[in-house]
């Protein structure tokens, strides 16, 4: 079989079944990259605040999660959240074992890791905010809401943009880890093609273009973003 018709859409090709698998790995991307966001956030507040007790858990939680293999995080989350499905399921009268959703599992995984690379993104970049604008919006009576909608929290996002290009990065990568718990991303399902066909070289290169697509776009996404962020701050 050449190789357009071992990749084409026809019946015999496995275009269809890579482009499918593709889009899971951009989805588990994705929901990591969102969960880890909403994660960062909230840690890198607690980073930043007042409380020694606070910051000693933001610290806790960046320290630990950046320095666990990242397929130890997703075993864990996946058998420790299954179990606990599982005695859910049998205090419901189920029986047998009960397995957490392997998309589930792998975008909350990646998430907590994406979590604490995004909390030192943000951070770093509320710190490199001048103190001075915010004394100044203080002065002028501006509460803290307001401060944070219109100096802090556009002023953070643009000098947070490349770092969290970065870290958006990883959780693509990362997101071919989660093929451990059985959920047919891109790099699984050519795992499955290799196997099927025995031509592993032809669908670990097809693999690799496609990452390779999909990080690319990513970069020039996230430039076009940086590019619009820094007009508008110079317009401000």
């Amino acid at each position: 079989m050449t190789d357009l018709a071992l990749f084409g859409f026809g019946p015999a090709g496995w275009g269809a079944a890579l482009l499918r698998a593709t889009l899971v790995t951009l989805g588990v991307a994705v929901s990591a990259f969102a969960i880890g966001a909403v994660l960062g956030a909230v840690v890198a507040a607690t980073k930043l605040s007042g409380s020694r007790a606070l910051r000693a858990a933001g610290d806790a939680y960046t320290t630990v999660l950046r320095g666990v293999p990242d397929l130890l995080v997703i075993y864990l989350v996946y058998f420790g959240g299954s179990a606990i499905v599982t005695r859910l399921g049998q205090a419901m009268g189920a029986e047998g074992f009960l397995g957490l959703p392997s998309f589930l599992a792998g975008a909350l995984a990646c998430g907590l890791v994406s979590g604490a690379y995004q909390a030192e993104v943000f951070r770093g970049a509320a710190l490199a905010v001048p103190r001075g604008q915010v004394e100044a919006a203080r002065a002028l009576g501006m509460d803290g809401g307001l401060r944070f909608r219109r100096i802090l929290a556009p002023q953070i996002v643009a000098i947070a943009l490349p770092g969290l290009g970065n870290v958006w990065q990883l959780a693509l990568k990362e997101s071919a880890l989660v093929s451990v718990t059985g959920l047919v991303e891109l790099l699984r399902q050519s795992q499955i093609g290799a196997g099927s066909t025995h031509q592993p070289f032809a669908f670990y290169v097809a693999a690799g273009a496609l990452y390779l697509v999909l990080t690319t776009g990513s970069t020039l996404l996230f430039g076009r973003a940086e590019w619009r962020m820094s007009r508008s701050l110079r317009r401000l």
